[in-house]
């Protein structure tokens, strides 16, 4: 049947962003194979020194080496560099010259989860809990009842860092916060559902069996510490010399019937941060200087000096500038920044919260976040409209499906990025990353083909 006038004009005025699985069919076995070692990814680096390890492997087998400060590179050279131990910076020197800018991706690796309090290890009952603080946003009553495995570092008082992981083997034991059984529960459920579990109720239980000797008044948290001290060497007071980490001891998994989706702990933001490591590594002959950062404490506003609101990129940049004669100040405007974030995706069981004209969705591709900040914009970037139709081109140029998403409908909520920090040096930047269901839960949903279309997105960024 033949097109009307006002068919033809609608398909040549209005857009809407089209359905990876339906535009490109042949994609779909791509993104499944695409995300096999992004799944063991996310299983080795569940904390940000853990991913920082994982990146280090990934870029030093793609030939990366670690910067030198004093050096000058040419094109083509590689490299990478560690900031203390949960952050990092890995650089690709392009073609054109430094001044006429390079080209940033910036993710997060840090993700919401239970950190120990300094000194947190107590006996009430005869039961021996870990005592924690929650890290990022989370809902405290998800992390009830599920199971929890432990990692982190810790400095002895001897000088050695020991490294733990406990929980994720086949064998390991795990960690749980128990929460009441229905029967007992009617004050309980008079609780709002922020408060259902409180902050001071998320408390690990790590023993049950005394230490053998009736004059110990707290026998169950001495067998710990005496279990602790034969395997580790470690004792109370080494709590304060720690960073140790509760997070949920699940693996990723395919989701659906159909496998379509990645279900996993810590996809906000580690899908952004594997995507952007995959493809500084696969970038061959960057026209402008690839930089890929993975930043740590971005769920906490981007604070303290691995966080991205810190001097360690500035340096790094100015640095650059600084070793191959190049103007710091035109290189920084002169330069183009993702800040390379997840969005949440349009839950059809939660609807009223999104605005569904300007929510991402499933399967549609990567999605460009103009702004952020919450109600009027506050604390946002807020990208020009040159710096969208810019990235946009690159995306179109290159094949991208992209589609734009906001975070909620207006006065429902909000939230932040690295975006504003970037922002700050004088450099374009813009949030693009994958729609995400569940965010900041212990299980996390993403989209195949919208990881594998994400990381096309940065392939094409720094060509």
């Amino acid at each position: 049947m033949e097109k009307t006038k006002g068919q033809l004009l609608e398909e040549e005025l209005s857009w809407k962003p089209g359905h990876i699985g339906i535009k490109k069919k042949e994609w779909v076995p791509e993104a499944a194979q695409f995300c096999e070692p992004y799944k063991a990814f996310l299983d080795a680096a569940k904390t940000e020194r853990e991913c920082v390890a994982q990146a280090v492997k990934v870029l030093e087998a793609a030939g990366y080496h670690p910067y030198d400060p004093k050096a000058t590179y040419k094109t083509g050279d590689a490299v990478y560099e560690v900031e203390r131990g949960k952050a990092l910076i890995a650089a690709k020197f392009g073609a054109r010259p430094l001044e006429e800018g390079v080209r940033l991706n910036i993710a997060h690796v840090d993700s919401p989860r239970l950190d120990l309090k300094p000194s947190p290890l107590f006996e009430k009952n005869e039961v021996a809990y870990l005592k924690t603080h929650y890290y990022g946003g989370i809902r405290k009553y998800q992390w009830a009842t599920i199971p929890l495995a432990l990692h982190g570092v810790v400095v002895l008082k001897d000088g050695r860092t020991l490294e733990l992981s406990l929980g994720e083997k086949a064998g390991d034991p795990v960690f749980c916060i128990t929460d009441l059984l229905p029967h007992l529960s009617a004050e309980q459920n008079k609780r709002t559902l922020a408060e259902g579990i409180k902050g001071e109720e998320l408390n690990i239980v790590v023993g049950s069996l005394p230490y053998d000797d009736e004059k110990i008044k707290e026998p169950v948290k001495l067998a710990i510490l005496a279990l602790l001290h034969d395997e580790y060497g470690f004792a109370e007071t080494d709590f304060a010399r720690a960073e140790i980490e509760m997070v949920p001891a699940v693996k990723a998994a395919d989701v659906g019937l159909d496998r379509s989706l990645v279900g996993a702990y810590g996809q906000d933001d580690r899908v952004c941060a594997y995507t952007a490591l995959m493809a500084q590594a696969h970038s061959a002959d960057p026209t402008y200087t690839a930089i890929t950062v993975l930043a740590d404490k971005e769920e906490i506003g981007s604070e303290g000096n691995t966080g991205i609101n810190s001097a360690y990129l500035r340096t790094f940049l100015e640095g650059l500038a600084k070793a191959h004669g190049a103007d710091a100040r035109e290189m920084f405007r002169n330069s183009s920044c993702l800040s390379s974030d997840v969005n949440a995706a349009f839950d059809p069981t939660f609807h009223t919260v999104f605005e569904a004209g300007n929510s991402c969705y499933l399967n549609k591709g990567c999605v460009l976040t103009k702004y952020t900040g919450a109600r009027g914009k506050s604390g946002s970037n807020d990208a020009s409209a040159e710096y969208m139709a810019k990235v946009i081109d690159i995306m179109e140029a290159e094949g991208v499906f992209w589609q734009i998403g906001e975070l909620g409908a207006v006065d429902v909520g909000g939230g932040g990025t690295v975006a504003k920090f970037v922002a700050s040096l004088d450099i374009d930047t813009v949030d693009l990353g994958v729609p995400i269901l569940s965010m900041h839960s212990p299980f996390e949903l993403a989209s195949k083909l919208d990881i594998y279309d994400t990381y096309r997105a940065f392939m094409a960024f720094f060509k």
